[in-house]
């Protein structure tokens, strides 16, 4: 049994005092709970906290209002919100068993829906007469014509919808249905009430009327309650809302008081005869019991585990092949932020990935700190020095960090090229993307997937209808956000390896885990050891490739990297081998000699003649030509192989000409002619002022320090236990001190009055710290002299939660709020006494 239905049980919580008389107001029930009922309120409505309320009557009040409101109904799931919103609707004060009326089909989930709005402070009262909170009645109840109706599709009341009504037509009313008139419009609305109310003559009445007039009501009954109606006979629509000509079937309900005006062209339909309609009803449909979760395939424990932990390999992988590609051409930030349509484009060319999946990667990285701006004048897309961190860590715990972005993260890649509010086109990257319930909704939509047998994938509809129960008016009444939400969060679990085959990873559980930074570690040491060990050795072949049968380790990975080209990936890597990655080879200062033993040390087959033949050819041609500055030129020995180039058709447009038996010159910039020379298949060098040869390493473009992005919080954080404990006592403390008058709490006997002389309570620094360490044991008050950093003194009353690290928390009576002061600065304390 839950705490809040265990209250329920013994009348802690069903809305009487300790003394057992009903509370007269929510805040006389607030006062009967006992401290775990009202930690557990605050901690479901962390937003009550800000700032600590100074007793229960403004905690109360704060939780009355309509933002708070808002908040805490967004959190309740569809039975709960119907009996919500029956109670909206419902006579105030409320009996329990006209609630179930309303609720026909309720059973047993009713008293779990009362307890919910009981322990969120929606609900307050005993079962004989339930209230709920007024602005939660005015949120969930039927409105004007034009602001919506209430959701259960009921109108106003008889005495609402007729207000303002001449007593004459009221009079009408009567005559017409039957009625004996009476002497003022109060006893003719009681007597109208009283025969909406008896079914019998309900039923005797609504037999009488026209077939037209039955299928006008049946088009109200369920909602809106509003209808428009024709004025006929060119009537104009400024007549008074309780006259002007109508078509037969309306004027009959009109007359009987079954419909009523609401305006020259509209009629309500009253809410006891829509209730009369629906049999009593309030809701077409009662959904008291959540969707089961359905099964669309089970597979072994140790096949998902297998397919997701491939999954999570290849999602590291992907993450380092972005931002390698990044690092040697880093894109530009947009003007107004953002990644531009072209970059995105480009860079999911170069992932080979569709644009919306490059879109999350990017992303991705960004949210786990490992991309940002460079903060430059020309303002560049980078990797951080955490990338190179990220990239020296095991498989396991780079997986990891990336899942724990993704599970906190409120940035959402999938509305990347959606347009927002003013037609503006949402960038990768770039501002709009943040959604405060992403966070809570992705881990739901994981637990969701936890709930079978481990190895089941349920059905994704299925998914969606429990979190559509739920969390019906999470992410927006119409629910877009949470459905593609939880659409987005199966495919990105999937692309994470967080899920396998459509079913939750055994490793991934302790994600979900309520200590998150535990559960990541424990999800990491899982998956350990379902990741194949780096390999120290690739297999080479005769047609010059190279194959990786698994990852490689770093080292190994970044000197094959430069001197071959990734042919294909998959399990198993290949790399080819070309004159044009083997010079890049050399061109990083590598020898001959030093690719022919890299190679012979990790080759687990001998090196074919083939690849030694075109290392050899590559480094014999490699450096025979040096280009440098003059505006450029070119020098070489032989000068055979310079007249070679000079007769050359494809270097024409370098204007090339001949200074000197072994040097060319060319006005074109040293860089373009190394690389025209390169695409006419020479393997020309660039040369120093001092005729040495230039090492030539690629550029690694890296940002300053950078802190990953925060989340947009989603309202105010959850209290920790310490806070909590504080804030429960503060406002009993509050509350006993309202309740007892000004001047209740004084200092102790013995002591000066504070303002009396200015002088402070004095105890030595052990003294202070036992006295402390006793008050909040004991949950007592302390009055103590304090001096700020600007040497100012002043006396509090404080009560004490947490004494640690030469710092006392507590409830600080003078400031109303928990506050946390450093213990040397305290010049004294004493406990209060009663008196």
């Amino acid at each position: 049994m839950s705490e809040a239905q265990q209250q329920h049980t013994d009348g802690s919580a069903d809305g009487r005092d300790r003394r057992g008389t009903p509370p007269r107001t929510l805040a006389d029930e607030l006062r009967a709970r006992d401290d775990a009922s009202l930690a557990d309120l605050l901690r479901t409505r962390a937003d009550l906290l800000s700032p600590v309320p100074a007793d229960l009557t403004q905690l109360a009040t704060r939780a009355g209002t309509r933002a708070s409101i808002v908040r805490a109904v967004e959190r309740l799931d569809t039975f709960t919100l119907q009996t919500a919103e029956a109670l909206a609707v419902a006579p105030d004060p409320c009996g329990l068993d006209t609630l179930r009326s309303l609720l026909p089909d309720a059973g047993r989930a009713l008293p779990g829906a009362l307890d919910r709005l009981r322990q969120l402070a929606l609900l307050w009262g005993p079962d004989d007469r339930l209230r709920l909170v007024r602005t939660a009645r005015e949120l969930l109840g039927p409105g004007r014509p034009g602001q919506g109706g209430s959701p259960t599709g009921l109108g106003p009341t008889l005495a609402e919808a007729v207000a303002g009504m001449s007593p004459g037509r009221l009079q009408e009313i009567l005559s017409h249905t039957g009625l004996p008139g009476t002497h003022d419009p109060v006893s003719a609305l009681d007597a109208l009430t009283v025969l909406f109310a008896d079914r019998t003559a309900m039923e005797a009445l609504l037999a009488q009327a026209p077939a037209e007039s039955q299928e006008v009501l049946g088009r109200l009954e369920w909602g809106p309650p509003y209808g428009t109606v024709e004025q006929r006979d060119g009537a104009s629509r400024t007549a008074r809302a309780d006259e002007g000509p109508v078509s037969p079937p309306i004027r009959w309900l009109l007359d009987r008081g079954l419909l009523v005006r609401s305006g020259p062209s509209t009629v309500v339909l009253p809410r006891e005869v829509a209730l009369h309609l629906r049999g009593g009803r309030a809701h077409r449909e009662l959904r008291p019991v959540a969707p089961e979760l359905t099964a669309r395939r089970t597979h072994t424990v140790s096949s998902v585990d297998g397919a997701a932990a491939g999954q999570a390999l290849a999602a590291t992988a992907v993450v380092e092949d972005l931002l390698s590609f990044w690092e040697a051409e880093p894109p530009p930030v947009l003007r107004a932020g953002g990644l531009g349509v072209r970059e995105l484009k480009r860079t999911a060319h170069a992932l080979e990935l569709p644009e919306p999946v490059a879109a999350f990667w990017v992303e991705l990285a960004y949210a786990a700190g490992l991309v940002a701006t460079d903060g430059e004048e020309d303002e560049r897309f980078a990797p951080t020095p955490e990338y190179d961190d990220w990239l020296r860590a095991p498989e396991h715990l780079r997986w990891v960090r990336l899942v724990d972005a993704w599970l906190d993260g409120t940035r959402l890649p999938g509305l990347v090229g959606e347009r927002d509010a003013k037609g503006r086109g949402y960038a990768a990257l770039g501002p709009g993307l943040d959604r405060g319930p992403a966070p809570e909704i992705r881990r739901r939509t994981l637990e969701l997937l936890a709930e079978p047998e481990p190895g089941t994938a349920p059905e994704p509809d299925s998914v969606q209808a429990r979190l559509d129960w739920e969390k019906p008016l999470r992410g927006g009444a119409s629910g877009e956000l949470r459905r593609a939400l939880a659409e987005w969060t199966l495919k990105e679990a999937e692309s994470l390896g967080v899920t396998g085959r459509g079913a939750l990873a055994e490793y991934a559980r302790p994600l979900l885990a309520p200590s998150e930074g535990e559960g990541a570690a424990a999800a990491a040491e899982a998956l350990a050891p379902l990741l194949p060990e780096p390999l120290d050795h690739v297999l080479l072949q005769a047609d010059l490739t190279a194959v990786a049968p698994g990852p490689l380790q770093r080292e190994l990975a970044d000197v094959l990297g430069s001197l071959a080209d990734i042919e294909s990936k998959g399990g198993a890597t290949v790399y080819r081998f070309s004159p044009a990655s083997v010079r890049r080879g050399l061109d990083a200062g590598r020898s001959a000699a030093d690719i022919h033993a890299f190679l012979a040390a990790h080759a687990r087959t001998p090196v074919p003649q083939p690849l030694t033949y075109l290392v050899d050819d590559v480094a014999r041609r490699h450096g025979a030509l040096r280009v440098g500055a003059a505006s450029s030129y070119v020098r070489c020995d032989d000068d055979t192989l310079l007249a070679e180039i000079l007769a050359d058709k494809r270097g024409a447009r370098l204007r090339l000409r001949l200074l000197a038996p072994t040097v060319l010159a060319s006005p074109a910039p040293p860089d373009q002619l190394l690389t025209r020379l390169r695409e006419m298949g020479y393997a020309p060098a660039a040369e120093s002022a001092t005729g040495d040869v230039v090492v030539a390493r690629a550029e690694r473009h890296r940002t300053p320090e950078r802190t990953p992005p925060r989340p947009v919080p989603d309202g105010p954080p959850l209290p920790d236990p310490a806070l909590l404990e504080a804030a429960v006592r503060a406002v009993r403390a509050g509350d006993h001190a309202a309740a007892a008058g000004a001047g209740a709490v004084s200092p102790p006997r013995g002591q000066r009055q504070a303002g009396s002389t200015g002088e402070l309570p004095r105890t030595t620094a052990a003294e202070t710290l036992a006295t402390m360490q006793s008050a909040a044991l004991t949950g007592g008050e302390v009055w103590i002299g304090y001096v700020n950093a600007d040497g100012a003194a002043s006396q509090r009353v404080l009560a004490p939660v947490r004494v640690e690290g030469g710092f006392v928390t507590g409830y600080d009576h003078t400031a109303e709020e928990v506050r946390t002061y450093p213990l040397h600065r305290i010049t004294g304390v004493a406990e209060l006494s009663g008196g």
